[in-house]
Protein backbone atom coordinates (compact mmCIF):
# COMPACT_ATOMS: atom_id res chain seq x y z
CA UNK A 1 0.00 0.00 0.00
CA UNK A 2 2.54 2.43 0.98
CA UNK A 3 4.21 2.01 -2.54
CA UNK A 4 1.03 3.11 -4.63
CA UNK A 5 0.51 6.55 -5.43
CA UNK A 6 -2.48 9.30 -5.07
CA UNK A 7 -4.44 8.36 -7.67
CA UNK A 8 -3.87 4.79 -7.50
CA UNK A 9 -4.93 4.75 -4.16
CA UNK A 10 -8.39 6.81 -5.46
CA UNK A 11 -8.29 4.25 -7.70
CA UNK A 12 -8.32 1.22 -5.47
CA UNK A 13 -10.90 3.03 -3.12
CA UNK A 14 -13.36 3.53 -6.16
CA UNK A 15 -12.97 0.24 -7.67
CA UNK A 16 -13.41 -1.63 -4.16
CA UNK A 17 -16.70 0.23 -4.15
CA UNK A 18 -18.23 -0.51 -7.18
CA UNK A 19 -21.60 0.72 -8.42
CA UNK A 20 -21.21 3.57 -5.35
CA UNK A 21 -20.52 7.30 -6.36
CA UNK A 22 -18.25 9.65 -4.33
CA UNK A 23 -17.89 13.59 -3.76
CA UNK A 24 -14.15 14.59 -3.67
CA UNK A 25 -14.94 15.59 -0.04
CA UNK A 26 -15.80 11.95 0.87
CA UNK A 27 -12.34 10.44 -1.44
CA UNK A 28 -10.32 13.07 1.08
CA UNK A 29 -11.45 11.75 4.08
CA UNK A 30 -10.83 8.40 2.61
CA UNK A 31 -7.38 9.30 2.13
CA UNK A 32 -6.86 11.21 5.64
CA UNK A 33 -8.33 8.12 7.09
CA UNK A 34 -6.29 5.00 5.30
CA UNK A 35 -3.26 6.74 5.19
CA UNK A 36 -2.68 9.48 7.54
CA UNK A 37 1.01 9.03 7.41
CA UNK A 38 1.19 10.47 4.11
CA UNK A 39 -0.60 14.07 5.13
CA UNK A 40 0.93 14.88 8.54
CA UNK A 41 3.84 16.97 7.46
CA UNK A 42 1.34 18.62 5.08
CA UNK A 43 -1.24 19.22 7.97
CA UNK A 44 1.41 20.94 9.86
CA UNK A 45 1.61 23.66 7.27
CA UNK A 46 -2.47 24.38 8.06
CA UNK A 47 -3.94 26.02 11.59
CA UNK A 48 -7.06 25.56 10.30
CA UNK A 49 -8.63 21.96 9.75
CA UNK A 50 -11.02 23.27 7.58
CA UNK A 51 -8.35 25.09 5.20
CA UNK A 52 -6.25 21.74 5.15
CA UNK A 53 -9.37 20.13 4.06
CA UNK A 54 -10.22 22.66 1.81
CA UNK A 55 -6.36 22.84 -0.06
CA UNK A 56 -6.67 18.65 -0.27
CA UNK A 57 -10.54 19.07 -2.33
CA UNK A 58 -9.00 21.21 -4.82
CA UNK A 59 -6.18 19.34 -5.05
CA UNK A 60 -7.83 16.17 -6.13
CA UNK A 61 -10.69 17.69 -8.12
CA UNK A 62 -10.89 16.43 -12.04
CA UNK A 63 -8.83 18.66 -13.39
CA UNK A 64 -6.12 17.27 -11.23
CA UNK A 65 -6.92 13.31 -11.59
CA UNK A 66 -5.94 13.62 -15.31
CA UNK A 67 -3.48 10.41 -15.31
CA UNK A 68 -6.70 8.23 -13.94
CA UNK A 69 -9.11 10.19 -16.13
CA UNK A 70 -9.32 6.74 -18.31
CA UNK A 71 -10.34 4.93 -15.48
CA UNK A 72 -13.07 6.80 -13.30
CA UNK A 73 -15.68 8.63 -14.63
CA UNK A 74 -17.43 11.78 -12.90
CA UNK A 75 -20.73 13.81 -13.36
CA UNK A 76 -22.41 16.53 -11.30
CA UNK A 77 -24.89 15.33 -8.82
CA UNK A 78 -28.92 16.60 -9.97
CA UNK A 79 -29.71 17.22 -6.30
CA UNK A 80 -26.04 18.26 -4.62
CA UNK A 81 -24.78 20.42 -7.63
CA UNK A 82 -21.38 18.04 -6.48
CA UNK A 83 -19.38 16.66 -8.30
CA UNK A 84 -19.38 12.62 -7.60
CA UNK A 85 -17.23 10.11 -9.28
CA UNK A 86 -16.82 6.63 -9.79
CA UNK A 87 -14.65 3.92 -11.31
CA UNK A 88 -15.53 2.63 -14.96
CA UNK A 89 -16.03 -0.94 -13.45
CA UNK A 90 -16.95 -1.86 -17.44
CA UNK A 91 -14.16 -0.64 -19.16
CA UNK A 92 -12.13 -3.56 -20.03
CA UNK A 93 -15.28 -5.05 -20.43
CA UNK A 94 -16.75 -2.51 -22.71
CA UNK A 95 -13.90 -3.21 -25.12
CA UNK A 96 -14.83 -7.03 -24.72
CA UNK A 97 -18.58 -6.40 -25.84
CA UNK A 98 -17.77 -4.01 -28.22
CA UNK A 99 -14.94 -6.41 -29.96
CA UNK A 100 -18.07 -9.45 -29.65
CA UNK A 101 -20.82 -7.58 -30.97
CA UNK A 102 -18.91 -6.98 -34.18
CA UNK A 103 -16.61 -9.51 -34.70
CA UNK A 104 -18.93 -10.69 -37.44
CA UNK A 105 -19.38 -7.06 -39.21
CA UNK A 106 -16.01 -5.55 -39.18
CA UNK A 107 -15.07 -8.58 -41.53
CA UNK A 108 -17.70 -7.22 -44.07
CA UNK A 109 -16.78 -3.56 -43.40
CA UNK A 110 -14.26 -1.74 -45.53
CA UNK A 111 -12.02 0.99 -43.18
CA UNK A 112 -13.24 3.52 -46.02
CA UNK A 113 -16.62 3.42 -43.94
CA UNK A 114 -15.25 3.90 -40.77
CA UNK A 115 -14.81 7.48 -41.69
CA UNK A 116 -17.46 9.30 -41.75
CA UNK A 117 -18.73 7.56 -38.37
CA UNK A 118 -15.93 8.57 -36.98
CA UNK A 119 -15.98 12.26 -38.17
CA UNK A 120 -19.65 12.14 -37.26
CA UNK A 121 -18.51 11.33 -33.44
CA UNK A 122 -15.67 14.38 -34.01
CA UNK A 123 -18.12 17.06 -35.30
CA UNK A 124 -20.61 16.34 -33.05
CA UNK A 125 -19.14 14.98 -29.86
CA UNK A 126 -16.03 16.83 -29.44
CA UNK A 127 -16.76 20.30 -31.95
CA UNK A 128 -13.94 19.36 -34.58
CA UNK A 129 -14.18 20.39 -38.12
CA UNK A 130 -12.82 17.18 -39.91
CA UNK A 131 -11.49 15.97 -43.23
CA UNK A 132 -10.92 12.44 -44.85
CA UNK A 133 -7.15 12.55 -46.49
CA UNK A 134 -7.32 10.22 -49.22
CA UNK A 135 -4.23 8.65 -49.93
CA UNK A 136 -5.06 8.09 -53.67
CA UNK A 137 -4.45 12.07 -53.60
CA UNK A 138 -0.90 11.62 -52.59
CA UNK A 139 2.21 11.78 -54.79
CA UNK A 140 4.21 8.41 -54.92
CA UNK A 141 7.78 10.09 -55.39
CA UNK A 142 9.14 7.73 -52.15
CA UNK A 143 7.99 4.46 -53.18
CA UNK A 144 4.97 2.52 -53.16
CA UNK A 145 4.06 2.29 -49.29
CA UNK A 146 5.82 5.29 -47.92
CA UNK A 147 3.08 7.54 -47.80
CA UNK A 148 1.76 5.27 -44.91
CA UNK A 149 3.79 6.37 -42.20
CA UNK A 150 3.28 9.75 -43.59
CA UNK A 151 -0.55 11.08 -43.09
CA UNK A 152 -3.18 10.02 -41.31
CA UNK A 153 -6.42 8.97 -42.44
CA UNK A 154 -8.79 11.95 -40.98
CA UNK A 155 -7.74 15.42 -39.51
CA UNK A 156 -9.30 17.77 -37.93
CA UNK A 157 -8.86 21.30 -36.52
CA UNK A 158 -11.08 23.26 -33.37
CA UNK A 159 -11.87 26.71 -33.75
CA UNK A 160 -11.53 27.33 -29.68
CA UNK A 161 -12.17 31.15 -30.10
CA UNK A 162 -14.84 30.80 -33.01
CA UNK A 163 -17.87 32.38 -30.37
CA UNK A 164 -15.30 34.57 -28.30
CA UNK A 165 -16.09 38.51 -28.50
CA UNK A 166 -13.80 40.34 -31.05
CA UNK A 167 -12.14 42.29 -28.13
CA UNK A 168 -11.18 38.54 -26.17
CA UNK A 169 -9.80 37.37 -29.86
CA UNK A 170 -7.36 40.37 -30.05
CA UNK A 171 -6.13 39.63 -26.42
CA UNK A 172 -5.51 35.88 -27.57
CA UNK A 173 -3.86 37.10 -30.82
CA UNK A 174 -1.45 39.97 -28.83
CA UNK A 175 -0.50 37.42 -26.23
CA UNK A 176 0.21 34.38 -28.86
CA UNK A 177 -2.02 31.76 -27.54
CA UNK A 178 -3.85 29.35 -29.50
CA UNK A 179 -7.40 29.59 -31.11
CA UNK A 180 -5.79 26.53 -33.04
CA UNK A 181 -5.78 23.05 -32.06
CA UNK A 182 -4.60 20.98 -35.32
CA UNK A 183 -5.72 16.73 -34.94
CA UNK A 184 -4.89 13.47 -36.41
CA UNK A 185 -6.54 10.23 -36.61
CA UNK A 186 -5.32 6.99 -37.83
CA UNK A 187 -8.12 4.56 -38.07
CA UNK A 188 -7.92 0.93 -38.09
CA UNK A 189 -10.80 -1.78 -38.22
CA UNK A 190 -9.16 -3.49 -35.36
CA UNK A 191 -6.28 -3.93 -32.83
CA UNK A 192 -4.94 -7.51 -32.05
CA UNK A 193 -1.85 -8.62 -30.97
CA UNK A 194 -0.53 -9.17 -34.11
CA UNK A 195 -0.97 -5.47 -35.67
CA UNK A 196 -1.14 -3.07 -32.20
CA UNK A 197 2.56 -2.16 -32.34
CA UNK A 198 2.62 -1.40 -35.89
CA UNK A 199 -0.75 0.54 -35.55
CA UNK A 200 0.72 2.36 -32.61
CA UNK A 201 3.82 3.70 -34.03
CA UNK A 202 2.17 4.34 -37.32
CA UNK A 203 -0.16 6.57 -35.82
CA UNK A 204 2.89 8.02 -33.74
CA UNK A 205 4.77 8.65 -37.61
CA UNK A 206 1.14 10.10 -39.11
CA UNK A 207 0.93 12.58 -36.06
CA UNK A 208 3.99 13.59 -35.27
CA UNK A 209 3.00 17.54 -36.89
CA UNK A 210 -0.25 17.75 -35.15
CA UNK A 211 -1.14 18.99 -31.11
CA UNK A 212 -2.94 15.73 -30.96
CA UNK A 213 -2.98 12.57 -32.30
CA UNK A 214 -5.30 9.22 -31.70
CA UNK A 215 -5.34 5.84 -32.73
CA UNK A 216 -9.48 4.74 -33.75
CA UNK A 217 -10.10 1.18 -33.86
CA UNK A 218 -13.62 -0.43 -33.82
CA UNK A 219 -12.55 -3.45 -32.23
CA UNK A 220 -9.87 -3.94 -29.82
CA UNK A 221 -8.39 -7.10 -28.25
CA UNK A 222 -8.96 -7.68 -24.62
CA UNK A 223 -5.14 -8.86 -24.28
CA UNK A 224 -3.97 -5.40 -25.85
CA UNK A 225 -5.55 -2.97 -23.24
CA UNK A 226 -2.44 -2.73 -21.01
CA UNK A 227 -0.05 -2.04 -23.22
CA UNK A 228 -1.98 0.55 -25.53
CA UNK A 229 -2.13 2.07 -21.98
CA UNK A 230 1.45 1.85 -21.56
CA UNK A 231 2.15 3.02 -25.26
CA UNK A 232 -0.03 5.96 -25.20
CA UNK A 233 1.41 7.21 -21.71
CA UNK A 234 4.93 7.08 -23.04
CA UNK A 235 3.99 8.34 -26.53
CA UNK A 236 1.25 11.05 -25.51
CA UNK A 237 -1.29 9.22 -28.86
CA UNK A 238 -4.43 8.93 -27.43
CA UNK A 239 -6.83 5.98 -28.44
CA UNK A 240 -10.65 5.82 -29.31
CA UNK A 241 -13.67 2.93 -29.35
CA UNK A 242 -14.63 3.49 -32.21
CA UNK A 243 -19.05 2.69 -32.04
CA UNK A 244 -20.07 1.62 -35.65
CA UNK A 245 -23.88 1.60 -34.36
CA UNK A 246 -24.06 4.82 -32.76
CA UNK A 247 -21.05 6.98 -33.66
CA UNK A 248 -22.06 9.42 -30.94
CA UNK A 249 -21.38 6.62 -28.04
CA UNK A 250 -18.02 6.22 -29.27
CA UNK A 251 -15.25 6.29 -26.23
CA UNK A 252 -11.82 8.58 -25.85
CA UNK A 253 -9.91 5.44 -23.75
CA UNK A 254 -7.20 7.18 -23.97
CA UNK A 255 -6.87 11.00 -23.89
CA UNK A 256 -3.46 12.41 -25.84
CA UNK A 257 -1.01 14.32 -24.54
CA UNK A 258 -1.43 17.91 -25.92
CA UNK A 259 1.83 19.65 -27.71
CA UNK A 260 1.57 23.33 -27.96
CA UNK A 261 3.48 23.79 -31.50
CA UNK A 262 2.52 22.68 -34.45
CA UNK A 263 5.54 20.82 -36.27
CA UNK A 264 5.02 23.03 -39.26
CA UNK A 265 8.28 21.69 -41.40
CA UNK A 266 6.50 18.17 -41.72
CA UNK A 267 3.14 19.69 -42.46
CA UNK A 268 4.66 21.59 -45.40
CA UNK A 269 5.67 18.02 -46.03
CA UNK A 270 2.63 16.40 -46.47
CA UNK A 271 1.35 19.77 -48.30
CA UNK A 272 3.55 19.09 -50.94
CA UNK A 273 2.57 15.38 -51.26
CA UNK A 274 -1.46 15.21 -50.35
CA UNK A 275 -3.79 17.59 -52.20
CA UNK A 276 -6.34 16.43 -49.40
CA UNK A 277 -3.76 17.57 -46.79
CA UNK A 278 -3.45 20.68 -48.76
CA UNK A 279 -6.78 21.72 -48.69
CA UNK A 280 -7.03 21.27 -44.87
CA UNK A 281 -4.21 23.64 -44.28
CA UNK A 282 -5.52 26.47 -46.76
CA UNK A 283 -8.70 25.93 -45.03
CA UNK A 284 -7.26 25.90 -41.56
CA UNK A 285 -5.62 29.28 -42.83
CA UNK A 286 -8.84 30.67 -43.55
CA UNK A 287 -9.77 30.62 -40.15
CA UNK A 288 -6.64 32.23 -39.08
CA UNK A 289 -6.74 34.70 -41.06
CA UNK A 290 -10.49 36.18 -40.91
CA UNK A 291 -11.48 34.17 -37.88
CA UNK A 292 -13.97 32.48 -40.28
CA UNK A 293 -15.49 29.10 -41.22
CA UNK A 294 -16.26 27.81 -44.48
CA UNK A 295 -19.32 25.25 -43.43
CA UNK A 296 -19.46 23.08 -46.68
CA UNK A 297 -15.79 22.69 -46.81
CA UNK A 298 -15.97 20.92 -43.31
CA UNK A 299 -17.01 17.33 -41.99
CA UNK A 300 -17.11 15.29 -45.40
Amino acid sequence: MKNLSKAEKIVLFLKNNLGKKFTTRQIVDHLISTYPEDYTEKRKLYKDEKIFISQLNAENGWAHLKPIHHLISHEKDPITKKFVYWYRENMQQMIVENTENFAKEYFKIKEQELYPVLIKYLSKKLDLYCLRIDEKTSSNTNGRGANKWLHPDVVAMKAIDQHWESSVKDCMKQSSSQNVKLFSFEVKKELVAGNLRESFFQTVSNSSWANEGYLVAVNISKNCYNELQVLSSLHGIGVILLDLNSALESKILFPARHKFDVDWQSVNRIVNINKDFREYIDYVSIYYRTGKIIEQNWNK
